[in-house]
């Protein structure tokens, strides 16, 4: 099978470590050859707190994906996430030296380059640079401002920072394993990109990812990513609530959360009543069902209150900010009972539930369409973008060559100009880098 059309997704969450390998199939959707998840045991709200123990995790993972698709692994696509990722609004401009030429990729990057000279808080780094809208001159509202004439170029960006210590210590893990780190991305942007629809994008959109230890926010408005939040809250602390309120063991309030539980009291019964075996040679515990959704209840209303002071942080309530396409609910969290209503309940917004299966080839495992597994999609499809722009770019590289050595007439050269934005594919390509380089000099 040829390696080149084969992307991995390597989501390390606080709960599970999966790792996903998939294909693009004829009709341009993503075909997943295998699946591995691992327990994951040295993660703590989306950052690692245990090498040794990750590493393993990770081992597993691969393993067990190598096994169901018959493929080795060497490259991944990881996800970062964490307590230690916020947000924060900025602008910038530059002047031009001369307004007769036309702006170009290199003015961009300029501006870009800029905004990475923000004083940070120590330990913090930029870790995305994301262009809003462009102003050129005074006009404003522009998307697009290369090849316009203008003196003064101006820009809003949206720029998101984190601990470059968290985002090396996954790399060092990754090496550890003995796997080759090809790319990083947002955990919040790769769901994102695996559940949310281009209108849904367009019209205004909040995707809430609730995982083990976090709930990942990214707001998007006009196709553009306007506001990221982490609020280190997940599943984990409903199911230690659970734990601490009936008296019972993780492993035993994991299952009541997941088989019994509801975001939503009033669905229950009062005579509806679970046993639970007690420990060696105690009596059963009985629980109502009622007592156990007020637990969950309590807490689900505290994380999404959280997410939606976010939502108004964007600004959610003013008229040409507002969200028409509400929100959409993924990760392991979203598969609680009745969330979906609460949700509503809360915000006032349309909710739904957002499952990858969209971009996933018609005859995929059911279980791989989970809302579970969402940023792992996202990561594979991250992947295949990533290679599909190596071979654009090499492409380029060759007909550049073969232009110089006159092997092509002149005219060809407009090729180059309908080149992909180089510079500005992604900041995260270039954080990569600086992320090998590190370990490799730290070896």
């Amino acid at each position: 099978m040829d390696k080149q059309n084969i992307s991995v997704g390597l989501d390390i969450g606080t709960t599970k470590i999966v790792a996903m390998i998939g294909r693009k199939n004829e009709y341009d959707k993503v075909e997943i050859l295998g699946l591995g998840k691992a327990k994951s045991m040295g993660v703590h709200r989306g950052v690692v707190n245990n090498i040794t123990q990750t590493i393993q995790s990770i081992q597993q993972a691969v393993q067990e994906a190598e096994a169901a698709a018959g493929e080795k692994i060497v490259d991944v696509t990881v996800g970062i996430a964490g307590q230690h990722i916020r947000s924060l609004q900025h602008s910038d401009y530059i002047t031009r030296p001369n307004s007769d030429l036309v702006i170009d990729e290199d003015d961009i990057d300029r501006l870009i380059n800029q905004v990475h000279k923000l004083v940070m808080l120590p330990g913090e780094e930029i870790i995305h640079v994301l262009p809003q809208e462009f102003k050129i001159d005074g006009q404003a509202e522009i998307t697009e401002p290369i090849g316009m004439y203008g003196g003064r170029l101006e820009a809003n960006f949206h720029v998101v920072v984190g601990q470059v210590s968290s985002i090396r210590n996954v790399g060092r893990c990754i090496k550890s394993a003995g796997l080759n780190l090809e790319g990083i991305t947002l955990e919040p942007l790769a769901s994102a990109n695996a559940v949310l629809s281009r209108e849904e994008k367009e019209a205004g959109v909040a995707l809430i990812d609730i995982g083990g230890g976090t709930t990942d926010l990214a707001v998007f408005k006009d196709g553009i990513i306007r506001h990221t939040a982490v609020i280190p809250f997940g599943g984990n602390v409903i199911t230690e609530d659970i734990k601490e309120g009936c008296s019972i063991i993780e492993k035993q309030a994991e299952l009541l959360k997941v088989k019994f539980g509801s975001a939503w009291p009033g669905e229950n019964k009062d005579n509806e009543i679970v046993s639970i075996p007690g420990l060696r040679g105690r009596e059963p515990k009985e629980i109502t069902l009622k007592n156990l959704s007020k637990i969950i209840h309590a807490r689900v209303v505290e994380i999404v209150e959280q997410v939606y002071v976010e939502i108004k942080n964007y600004g959610h309530e003013e008229q040409k900010k507002k969200l028409i396409g509400g929100i959409v609910l993924t990760g392991g969290g979203a598969q609680l009972k009745h969330l979906k209503q609460l949700v509503e309940y809360i915000t006032g917004m349309d909710t739904r539930i957002g499952y990858p299966n969209e971009h996933l080839a018609g005859d995929s495992d059911e279980d791989i369409a989970s809302p579970l597994f969402a940023t792992a999609v996202g990561l594979v499809m991250d992947g295949l973008k990533r290679q599909e722009r190596k071979k654009v770019e090499a492409i380029e590289e060759e007909v550049i060559e073969a232009v110089e050595e006159d092997q092509i007439p002149e005219p060809e050269m407009e090729v180059r100009e309908e080149a992909p934005i180089k510079e500005r594919r992604s900041f995260l390509d270039k954080l990569t880098e600086r992320v090998k380089d590190f370990l490799d000099n730290a070896e």
